[in-house]
C-alpha cells in the first residue's frame, strides 16, 4: 500500500535522523516496522512566522518496496539515415525539439548561430572585461540559449502544455541532480547548466543528430506559401521540409527578416524595468524573520512582490538569491542587464528583476509605424539610453534605491555583483514615465510589504528590458504558422513560453507537430 501524507518539520527536528519516517509513523498510526520506506514527493519553506517550517508531501510505503526506476523512459534511437526536421536555435526549445525528433525517429539538423558552452565562455570574458559584446556569441546567443548561463529555474505555470515531470526527469537523465524532482521552485544553477547542455547535445550527436554551430540563417525561401529552403550566411541554401523556428526573444534579425518578407507577426505586450541588488543578508532578516545571519539549514532566501500602481502590475521577475547580475546585450551600443545564480546560491548579494507591464495598445504610440516591430524598437531605444547613461560601454546606469524614489542622483554606490561595473546615473528621469513612476511607487509599496527592503543599501540597475519577447508569430491549432507552411514558431521568441521549462515543453510539442506534417 502507499500513501501520500503532509508532514510538517521545525528546524530542530530537521536535523534528526528518520525524521520523517516518524512522523509518518505517528500519523498513519502504523508501527515504524511496516513502513517500507517514505519517499519525498515535494518539499518547500514556509516561512510566514517566526518559526520557520519545512513542507513535506511524501508518499510512504507500506509494507511495499520503492520502484528502483522512474516511469520515464527515453527511448532514442538511431536516426543518421531518416527524414530530416530543421531546427533553428538550440536553446530549451531547440534542444527539446530535437531530442523528441530523435524519439520519434526523425533527424534533426540543428542550427545555431552561436557557440558550444565551451568556446561561449571566452565571449563572455569579453563582455565583462573589455565590454565587447560578440553579436552571435553572448549571454543570450549559443548552446543553451539564454538559460545555459542563468540560474536554471525550472518552476513554470505553464502547466497545461505539456507534461512538466517529464522535462525535469529528461534533465536528470542527462546529468541533474534529482534534487530538482521534489524542490518546490527548483533550479540546477549557472555552474552546473553548461554540463547538463553539453550532455544533451552529445545524445542528439550519439543518436545521428546534427548540430551546427556558427551557422547564422539570414533569409526563408518562401514560394506559394509554403516555405522551401532556409539560407545561411555562407551563403549555403538548405532545402527543408519543416523548420521549428526556436531563435529566443533576443534574435531581432529574425523579426527584422520576416517583417521584411510580410511574414505574419503581431506586436504583443511585455514588461520591462530595472534589477534591484540587495545584500542578501537583508533579504534574509526580512524572510526569515532573524537578526544576525540566517540557519545553516536554510537556503537563501527568496521573495515575490507585485503592486499594481496606476492600473499596471509592477513586479518582481526572475529573482536570483545568493546570485549576480550579468550583460546580456546582444549588441554593441546597447546595456541590457539579467540575473543568474550557482547552484548552491553562495553570493553575497540578492538580485531581481522589478519589471511594470506595457500594454501594446496604449503605450507606444510614437512607435506605431514600425508595425509588429514597435515594441521592439521601443526596447532599443531604452537600451541605448541606458548605453549611454552607463558611459558607452558595459558599464551599466545605477543609483541607490531610496535615491531612485527621491529623485536624486546618488553621489555613490553600494558594492556590486556585476562585473563591468556600475555608473551613477538619474534613473528617475532617464526612464520612460510609463515606467519610472510606476517603478518608484512600486518599490515604495513593496518597503511597505518587506520591512528593510526599502534601503538605500540597494542598488537599482537598468535595463532589464527582455523578460520576454515583444512580438508574438501567430500560428494555428497544428502549431503551424498561420500563412507558412511548413514553419513552427517556438518558444519563447514566438511568443509562446516565458522560461526554461515552458520552452522546453513547447519545443517537444512543436517537434509532434512537424513531423505530423510528414
Amino acid at each position: 500500500m502507499i500513501k501520500e501524507i503532509q508532514l510538517r518539520v521545525n528546524l530542530i527536528e530537521e536535523l534528526k535522523e528518520d525524521i520523517l519516517l516518524y512522523k509518518a509513523s505517528k500519523q498513519l498510526g502504523i508501527d515504524k516496522s511496516e513502513i517500507s520506506a517514505v519517499k519525498i514527493l515535494l518539499k518547500s519553506i514556509d516561512a510566514r512566522k517566526k518559526d520557520v517550517m519545512f513542507n513535506y508531501k511524501v508518499a510512504v510505503y507500506i509494507n511495499e518496496a520503492v520502484p528502483e526506476k522512474s516511469d520515464y523512459v527515453f527511448d532514442y534511437k538511431d536516426v543518421s539515415a531518416a527524414k530530416e526536421v530543421h531546427i533553428i536555435g538550440f536553446g530549451p526549445a531547440g534542444m527539446y525539439a530535437a531530442l523528441r525528433c530523435i524519439e520519434l525517429g526523425y533527424k534533426p539538423i540543428v542550427l545555431e548561430r552561436g557557440k558550444n558552452v565551451q568556446d561561449r565562455r571566452r565571449d563572455l570574458k569579453a563582455i565583462n572585461q573589455d565590454h565587447i559584446v560578440h553579436e552571435d556569441s553572448n549571454y543570450c546567443f549559443g548552446e543553451g540559449g539564454a538559460g545555459t548561463y542563468s540560474d536554471g529555474k525550472l518552476y513554470t505555470r505553464s502547466l497545461k502544455r505539456g507534461d512538466v515531470r517529464r522535462i525535469f526527469e529528461n534533465l536528470v537523465y542527462h546529468g541533474t541532480s534529482e534534487q530538482i524532482l521534489v524542490d518546490a521552485h527548483p533550479h540546477i544553477g549557472t555552474n552546473k547548466l553548461p554540463k547538463i547542455v553539453q550532455n544533451i547535445r552529445e545524445t542528439i550527436l550519439k543518436f545521428g543528430g546534427e548540430i551546427h554551430f556558427g551557422t547564422r540563417v539570414v533569409d526563408f525561401v518562401v514560394q506559394n506559401n509554403k516555405l522551401r529552403a532556409i539560407q545561411l550566411q555562407n551563403g549555403e541554401e538548405m532545402t527543408v521540409n519543416a523548420v521549428i523556428l526556436a531563435t529566443g526573444h533576443s534574435a531581432r534579425d529574425i523579426y527584422e527578416l520576416l517583417h521584411k518578407k510580410e511574414i505574419r507577426m503581431k506586436a504583443k505586450s511585455f514588461a520591462m524595468g530595472v534589477r534591484v541588488e540587495h545584500p542578501q543578508e537583508i533579504i534574509d532578516q526580512i524572510q526569515y524573520h532573524c537578526s544576525g545571519e540566517r540557519d545553516e539549514l536554510l537556503p537563501p532566501a527568496a521573495y515575490s512582490l507585485v503592486q499594481q500602481v496606476n492600473n499596471r502590475g509592477v513586479y518582481s521577475f526572475c529573482m536570483c538569491p545568493g546570485g549576480f547580475i550579468v550583460p546580456a546585450a546582444t549588441a554593441n551600443g546597447e546595456v541590457v542587464v539579467n540575473g543568474m545564480s550557482p547552484s548552491r546560491r553562495n553570493n553575497k548579494f540578492a538580485n531581481s528583476g522589478i519589471v511594470v507591464e506595457l500594454d501594446i495598445d496604449r503605450d507606444f504610440k510614437k512607435y506605431e509605424s514600425f508595425g509588429a516591430l514597435k515594441g521592439l524598437e521601443f526596447q532599443k531605444d531604452l537600451e541605448k539610453t541606458s548605453f549611454y547613461a552607463g558611459g558607452r560601454t558595459q558599464k551599466a546606469p545605477a543609483q541607490r534605491l531610496v535615491d531612485f524614489v527621491d529623485g536624486r542622483l546618488s553621489t555613490d554606490l553600494n558594492s556590486t555583483s556585476y562585473q563591468p561595473g556600475l555608473n551613477s546615473a538619474p534613473l528617475h528621469s532617464l526612464l520612460p514615465k510609463i515606467i519610472g513612476s510606476r517603478l518608484r511607487k512600486g518599490f515604495a509599496a513593496f518597503g511597505e510589504k518587506m520591512h528593510g527592503y526599502y534601503t538605500n543599501e540597494a542598488n537599482i540597475i537598468g535595463v532589464e528590458s527582455r523578460t520576454s519577447s515583444p512580438i508574438n508569430i501567430p500560428r494555428k491549432e497544428n502549431l503551424e504558422h498561420t500563412d507558412i507552411d511548413g514553419l513552427f514558431p517556438c518558444g519563447e521568441g514566438g511568443g509562446y513560453a516565458g522560461g526554461i521549462v515552458s520552452a522546453a515543453m513547447d519545443g517537444e510539442r512543436c517537434a509532434e507537430a512537424a513531423i505530423a506534417k510528414f
